[in-house]
């Protein structure tokens, strides 16, 4: 096989893992724009100032509901830490808002079997809690106030020049409303459908990436590869390798999030063990470029124990998923020889894309009318990666011609920065 036609079958390969799993992407964004829009930050500022039992419970179902992106997640939960969140706790979110995710379930369970979407929601609880119990001994308390002092100067525009604009704690009429008011708000739809197609757009890369990566590792990286890279048939030693393996892998792909998935299915079909597979999944947060934001966040050595102690947990409760599994007598899917069908059939999944299209037609409607729906008034979109940020809590922001424009996180802020004119123009300021 040439190599161009190595690139096509690889490219086809990624393509019919998206159509694969394209319903299940617009309803996951679809219910996570939902719930943003609908769910108040204050309160989940409020339910996080301990990390005792009752407190972890509720954070890790406030992230789940707030779904996002590793980069924004890891915004978010740097500025509930800076506002009094415990660290701990603030940690927790971030796990739960990029691992306990509905939309990370069903694409698992359409590519990789409903064992892995069981395993992600199972692992997810063992991950958060051995990073609970860990932590305390993990994170000296001088280290940790050292580190909000830091995000406290940063606010305050002592690093790097951007504002830190509003508080945890603001609100306006609109999310003042009784929820079931909400709910039968057209405005709030609209700003629910503004965080869906914003979402979409801010991932559009990692998806991207993802699923043309896994094509192309599907269909060009022979046995004999994953032979040298993942250990097999000694048993324990065997689990153990690939538990590690997997998060560094992770670690150097650059790829987070959703579009981890296909990647995963890439590399089970390769050979990585069930437990490796689960823990490069999990391993999203320690892509590179996250690790060097932590540090900008929290300084070097904090930086350091995160990743450390991420990678620790991660690969922890992949190999405890693995061993539980086998216990119970749940059974492994079978690695299969083509991750998706390379062909078009009128089956369930056509249907269902269809149907899905007519919804992402509605929402994008919506999105694109969403002044007229009332909506929008809170919200500004960052001009770098696309998603929607509220105004009165943005993970940073700057003045640009006059204008002060709004970022999900430091690292879109720093880029657009660098570069302004390369970056669409920023919203105008709510009426």
């Amino acid at each position: 096989m040439g190599v161009l036609s190595t690139i096509a079958h690889g490219v086809v390969e990624g393509f019919f893992m998206f159509w694969a799993t394209l319903w299940a992407l617009i309803l996951g964004f679809t219910l996570s724009g939902a719930v943003q829009a609908f769910v108040s930050r204050d309160e989940m500022q409020r339910a996080m100032g301990d990390h005792r039992p009752r407190t972890v419970v509720r954070t890790s179902l406030l992230g789940a509901a707030s779904s996002s992106c590793s980069y924004a997640a890891s915004a978010l939960a740097k500025s509930l830490f800076q506002r009094g969140a415990d660290f701990t706790t603030a940690m927790v979110f971030m796990f739960a808002s990029t691992n306990l995710v509905l939309e990370l379930g069903i694409i698992l369970w359409l590519l990789m079997g409903w064992q892995f979407a069981l395993a992600e929601f199972v692992g997810g609880a063992i991950m958060i809690a051995l990073f609970v119990l860990l932590a305390p001994r993990i994170f000296p308390a001088d280290q940790l106030q050292a580190a909000r002092d830091r995000l406290e100067n940063t606010a305050a525009g002592g690093a790097g020049g951007h504002e830190g604009h509003g508080d945890m704690g603001s609100t306006d009429a609109q999310a003042a409303r009784p929820f079931r008011e909400r709910l039968r708000s057209k405005a709030g739809w609209a700003d629910a459908a503004g965080y869906t197609v914003s979402d979409l757009t801010m991932l559009r890369r990692e998806l991207v990436i993802g699923y043309l990566l896994a094509g192309l590792l599907a269909v060009a990286v022979p046995a004999s590869v994953w032979s040298a890279v993942f250990l097999s048939g000694h048993g324990l030693l065997t689990d153990l390798e690939n538990v590690v393996v997997g998060p560094f892998i992770a670690f150097i792909s650059f790829v987070c999030s959703i579009g981890n998935v296909p990647l995963a299915a890439a590399l089970y079909k390769g050979g990585i063990s069930f437990g490796g597979t689960v823990a490069f999944i999990f391993a999203d947060l320690i892509a590179l470029p996250l690790v060097l934001i932590y540090g900008k966040f929290y300084g070097r050595r904090l930086a350091l124990r995160l990743f450390f102690s991420f990678w620790a947990v991660m690969s922890a409760a992949g190999l405890l998923v693995d061993l539980l599994f086998r216990a119970v007598g749940i059974g492994f899917p079978a690695r299969r020889a083509e991750i998706a069908m390379t062909h078009f059939e009128w089956n369930y999944t056509t249907y269902l894309n269809i149907a899905f299209l007519v919804v992402a037609a509605v929402v994008y409607w919506a999105y694109r009318n969403r002044e007229r729906l009332g909506g929008g008034e809170r919200y500004a979109k960052d001009p770098v990666c696309g998603m929607q940020v509220e105004r009165a809590n943005p993970g940073a922001a700057s003045s640009y011609d006059g204008q002060t424009v709004y970022f999900c996180s430091d690292r879109c802020a720093d880029r657009f920065a660098k570069n302004p004119a390369r970056s669409p123009a920023p919203a105008p300021p709510s009426r």
